[in-house]
């Protein structure tokens, strides 16, 4: 019970997902990823993309800052409002 009380203590400032779909770090299977741990990020960088439906939506940073963690790999299912990166 203790560990789990561990991992929703969250320092830093968590980005959800906005919608149920499949996470993707990079822009295509050929491409960098939009974000690594240790960048640093602007308001409206994209970070990451959810795939829902067939659609491609890009989930922009709504904060500046350091990526300090990202909680999900390219093609895991993520649900709505699932933590999936820390920015600090």
């Amino acid at each position: 019970q203790q560990q789990a009380h561990q991992a929703e203590t969250v320092t830093g400032l968590a980005v959800k997902s906005p919608i149920v779909g499949t996470f993707y770090r990079r822009p295509g299977p050929d491409k960098d990823p939009f974000i690594k741990v240790g960048d640093s990020v602007e308001v409206g960088d994209v970070l990451c993309i959810v795939e829902a439906m067939k659609m491609m939506n890009e989930i922009k940073s709504e904060y500046s800052g350091k990526i300090t963690a990202i909680n999900a790999e390219d093609g895991d299912p993520i649900e709505f409002d699932q933590h999936i990166i820390t920015i600090e």
